[in-house]
């Protein structure tokens, strides 16, 4: 039980949700297969295989949002309709019109569905309630707004910000990489993305390579700004920062796994200890980041940034 990326949320002060009410709202909407005629399905799993909804280690809760999908490439079903298409063509002496063909491509749809092989996956949660923190173990963070969505279905009140600092990441990453000096804390790795703010969106990325030479900086006062920046945390956390303020390519260094190697009596055992070892260590990086980051924003306008948030769970762009 290893996030890879954190997509971050705030859950407001005093947010009094308890354990056993989440567990009831969640299972108002638990997962089940795709139907006959279902493109998708989505739902709540158990985040261990059993029916418990929401696990619980140490005060820290977890969440998992299962999918599945039906694999109907649309180029079959335009196959298989023009081929019958062609079939009742030869019969009736002319060609279907433009409305015919979409029906018969709703019904050959509708055929073939049933038969679809289905992909399934399922989407983390790690909710902290004394922290403050949500963050999903999401790759973007249109991916992690399908479990925010649904958290917003099953959920009375769930008001739910964005994370805000008062400095931006890029401008942050900016003066560390001019400045060759990360925060106290922080050290800096030896992947980049540098993009330029011109129209023609020029992008030079650095793999494996030294940071702190003149090449950089030439970079710098040629105008492109770090969009992603790689760090490691009290030498135990390694990952990469980007503009969005994501934290994603996570890596716990054998300093952190190595506590738990061969303490685990069972694999539920370990899935606990796993799940322990890293909120406690996301525990200490979440706020250390945004500290480098100048603190968090005072929210004046708490009202504007919980619209953006649902603005982008209807699938508008939040900002």
């Amino acid at each position: 039980m290893w996030f890879k990326n954190l997509q971050l949320y705030r859950l407001p002060a005093g947010w009094d949700m308890s354990i056993e009410k989440l567990e009831e709202q969640l299972a108002k909407k638990p997962f089940n297969p795709c139907g006959s005629q279902d493109m998708e399905s989505r739902g709540w799993l158990s985040p261990l295989g059993n029916e418990v909804l929401v696990h619980a280690v140490g005060g820290q809760w977890l969440i998992s949002l299962g999918f599945e999908h039906r694999l109907l490439p649309s180029s079959v079903v335009k196959q298989e309709a023009d081929e019958r298409a062609a079939e009742m063509a030869d019969q009736q002496g002319f060609k279907l019109g433009r409305k015919q063909m979409k029906d018969l491509r709703e019904q050959v749809a509708q055929e073939l569905m049933p038969r679809a092989f289905t992909r399934r996956r399922r989407l983390h949660a790690w909710i902290d309630p004394v922290g403050g923190w949500l963050a999903v173990d999401a790759p973007s963070q249109a991916r992690a707004e399908d479990v925010i969505e649904e958290l917003r279905h099953c959920l009375d009140s769930f008001p739910l910000t964005l994370v805000r600092t008062e400095r931006s990441p890029v401008s942050a990453m900016a003066d560390w990489l001019a400045g060759n000096e990360a925060p106290a804390g922080f050290s800096i790795d030896q992947d980049c993305e540098l993009r330029s703010v011109t129209e023609d969106k020029a992008a030079v990325r650095y793999v494996r390579h030294p940071l702190e030479g003149d090449e950089i900086k030439g970079h710098l006062e040629a105008g492109k700004l770090p969009t992603r920046l790689a760090l490691t945390f009290d030498d135990r956390v390694s990952f990469v920062l980007t503009d969005k303020l994501e934290i994603k390519r996570i890596d716990f260094l054998d300093v952190v796994r190595d506590q738990i190697d061969g303490q685990a009596e069972d694999e539920e055992a370990l899935f606990n200890a796993e799940f322990a070892l890293m909120t406690g260590e996301l525990g200490q990086l979440l706020p250390a980041v945004v500290e480098a980051l100048g603190g968090e924003l005072k929210q004046e306008a708490t009202t504007e940034i919980h619209s953006a948030v649902t603005k982008s769970a209807a699938g508008d762009p939040p900002f």
